[in-house]
């Protein structure tokens, strides 16, 4: 009986055969066995269409693309592109989307209406998923969800009902176009600041000079020939030496 091998290349040896190779044949197999542990595969995809990772069996080289733990997808893109494996794969993946170019990057099996994953266009994101050759002709690969969501030093994610303590922040924030909304000027030996309150009920927001001095004033300085313009029911005091347009009284 000849030898079969694994949907990830080990050679599995039938008795009897093999003799005097054993050895070399069980240290390979140890081999590939470390790769899909933990080893690293960069991938160079197609730029369109599709790339298959392959099963080489019986080699512990970078040409068992399929018997890699950690894979990290490279190439500049013309298209969406899709990566796929052989329908018997079950093992789990760490991938990194490295590709360059705004088109998406969809693993999956080879065949089959199992479900898949994707990276979509501009993410740039590492995915921990699962294959799970769990149906013959559509099993499905999963995303984790670890990453999904999460912050990262070069995502871009959308927070919600996050407390941020004392964040800091670097020189302006923007709106949700990119565009600017503040710009921030840091003072290395800054002891006062502004205070903004809430309020409850018929009580009013506040903007207050808070800080280490026990008197601090408030400026506010228009650009070029631009006015400060205050809009109210009732009328405020005032003190400027600027221009000063109060509208609504």
């Amino acid at each position: 009986m000849a030898s079969t091998y694994t949907p990830l290349g080990v050679e599995l040896m039938a008795t009897g055969e093999n003799a005097g190779t054993w050895g070399t044949k069980t240290n390979t197999g140890l081999q590939i066995i470390e790769q899909f542990s933990g080893g690293y595969l960069s991938q160079a995809l197609n730029t369109t269409g599709a790339t298959t990772l392959a099963v080489s069996d019986g080699a512990a080289t970078d040409a068992n693309q399929v018997g890699h733990r950690i894979l990290n997808f490279t190439a500049a893109l013309a298209g969406n592109v899709t990566v796929t494996i052989p329908l018997d794969v079950q093992t789990f993946y760490i991938i990194k989307n490295s590709t360059t170019n705004s088109y998406s990057v969809e693993f999956k099996y080879v065949s089959g209406s199992g479900s898949s994953v994707t990276w979509a266009s501009g993410d740039r994101g590492t995915k921990i998923v699962y294959a799970t050759a769990n149906d013959g002709t559509n099993p499905d690969i999963v995303d984790a969800g670890f990453g999904t969501g999460d912050v990262t030093l070069t995502g871009t994610q959308t927070l919600t009902n996050k407390t941020l303590t004392a964040p800091k922040i670097g020189t302006s924030i923007l709106d949700t176009g990119g565009n600017e909304l503040f710009l921030l000027t840091a003072t290395g030996s800054a002891v006062n600041e502004l205070t903004y309150a809430n309020a409850a009920a018929s009580g009013a927001p506040s903007f207050t000079a808070t800080g280490g001095d026990t008197n601090i004033g408030i400026t506010l300085a228009a650009k070029g020939t631009g006015v400060i313009q205050l809009t109210s029911s009732m009328n405020p005091t005032i003190s400027t030496t600027g221009k000063a347009m109060i509208l609504g009284f």
